[in-house]
């Protein structure tokens, strides 16, 4: 692997008491090996299937990248409709690999199409995505695993009955691609009769762990992204979490300490890139830990209520907000730093003769700076006996954003083996889903429509 995970602010001998003795690893071996067993015995099996993303056959990659790769060199505009996984991880990656102003490049300097990813039913904002939208040389990727998604169906049909009113229907349906399960779902059903292209995503992979599936390949073949490159780094890091000796396995180690750290009362992670390129991984995290470790029981049917609440911060942003809270509030926060060893660009800071101040700063480059901020926090949670965690990227390609990705899903199974959990499984989520169908009066969902109507209204707090 290339990615370094950095823990030595976890342990006792830099945080005092707070912190971890080295003893925790071999008292905790067996748990540990147990934890790693079980995740690894299941590859490829039930809802683990994402683990064998990395290693799609080289024919039907080679497709998708052909396929997509010849839309993307006809589209203006590529719009992503999805919402959860479906929109987080293409966002994570496209936001990691492009330009950092992708949108505004001119097209000769873009090489690729403008990006929008649509993740809300927010009527003002689909209002100003047809404001904007050619739709002549627009084309759409509609993802939703289960085909059953309210929210990504509502965007399909505004969108795609305006493009059938512009561009005629036989037209209109060229600019459609559909990701979702073969043979299954309401979209799925839809997309044949109308004759979209099609691409599935296996029955046991769901959509927080879906990125590296035609979820997120789709659209990364369609902006020119090396997607045989992002695999290979995803593949190098489900190598490693086949180590047995956790000291030696990052994505094991870090659910250890995170679970270990649970249990002392860190009810809070806290996930903060030092570079903009991966802002947005920090939302795919988030998603990727509060649904799988949020639940209510354990596999063996007791109460536990479990879970750690993930945060986004961005270095250095949120050193001037949030830091300040993160270094003297309570005692309930892990903070795991995401640092870039080398960046894309180099920017000097202008050694200005005319200016006779700011000397400190003159000659240094802004690479410099924001690794010494990034340490600098560092610094200032280690002094104040926090919790912290470095995740080290030596550059930011697609070779090591499929590492990242790969990294935090293997990271996120362990941990809900050590916690016993279904990981995998989404209850809270499924029950909104189907209030909202039944709400919307979808066939079938009477009885819970019923339910919610019976629920107790009370107007006596309301101001």
């Amino acid at each position: 692997m290339k990615l370094r995970f950095d823990y030595n602010n976890m342990m006792e001998e830099a945080i005092g008491k707070e912190g971890f003795k080295p003893a925790v690893f071999s008292k905790n071996a067996s748990k540990i090996a147990a934890a790693q067993k079980t995740v690894l015995d299941n590859r490829g099996k039930g809802w683990q299937e994402w683990c064998d993303l990395p290693f799609m056959p080289e024919s039907e990659l080679d497709e998708l990248i052909s396929y997509c790769g010849a839309v993307g060199k006809k589209a203006e505009s590529f719009v992503i409709l999805g919402i959860g996984g479906s929109a987080l991880g293409p966002l994570s990656v496209a936001s990691a690999l492009l330009h950092l102003h992708h949108n505004e490049l001119p097209k000769e300097k873009r090489n690729a199409p403008k990006l929008y990813v649509e993740d809300n039913v927010d009527p003002e904002r689909m209002a100003a995505l047809l404001d904007i939208l050619d739709l002549k040389t627009s084309y759409f990727n509609v993802i939703t695993k289960s085909g059953e998604t309210s929210e990504t169906l509502s965007q399909f049909l505004i969108l795609y009955s305006a493009l059938k009113k512009e561009l005629g229907t036989e037209e209109a349906k060229k600019h459609i691609i559909v990701t979702t399960t073969i043979g299954k779902g309401t979209l799925y059903n839809v997309a044949q009769s109308e004759g979209f292209k099609i691409y599935g995503v296996g029955a046991g992979v769901g959509g927080r762990f879906s990125v590296l599936s035609p979820v997120g390949l789709v659209a990364f073949a369609a902006l020119g992204l090396n997607v045989k490159a992002m695999l290979k780094g995803a593949a190098a890091a489900a190598k490693s979490a086949e180590e047995p000796d956790v000291c030696n396995n990052p994505a094991l180690m870090t659910a250890f300490l995170q679970v270990e750290a649970m249990a002392r009362g860190k009810n809070i992670g806290v996930l903060m890139p030092y570079a903009d390129s991966l802002k947005f991984m920090a939302d795919f995290y988030c998603q990727l830990w509060a649904e799988s470790l949020g639940k209510a029981v354990d596999l063996n049917g007791k109460t536990v209520h479990t879970g750690q609440t993930p945060a986004k911060a961005l270095g250095v942003t949120d050193q001037h907000s949030q830091v300040q809270l993160y270094t003297e509030g309570p005692f309930d926060k892990v903070v795991t730093f995401l640092a870039v060893d080398e960046f894309r660009t180099t920017v000097v800071i202008n050694d200005d003769k005319t200016i006779n101040a700011c000397d400190f700063l003159k000659g240094h480059t802004m690479n410099e700076l924001i690794n010494a901020e990034r340490r600098a926090t560092e610094f200032a949670l280690k002094k104040a006996n926090r919790m912290n965690c470095t995740v080290y990227l030596p550059a930011v390609n697609e070779e090591t954003v499929g590492e990242l990705l790969m990294y935090f899903m293997y990271q996120t199974a362990f941990a809900g083996a050590l916690l016993n959990i279904d990981t995998f499984n989404q209850p809270g989520v499924e029950e909104g889903k189907k209030a909202t169908f039944a709400m919307l009066g979808r066939s079938g969902y009477e009885s819970k429509l019923e339910e919610v109507n019976a629920a107790v209204h009370k107007s006596d707090y309301i101001i």
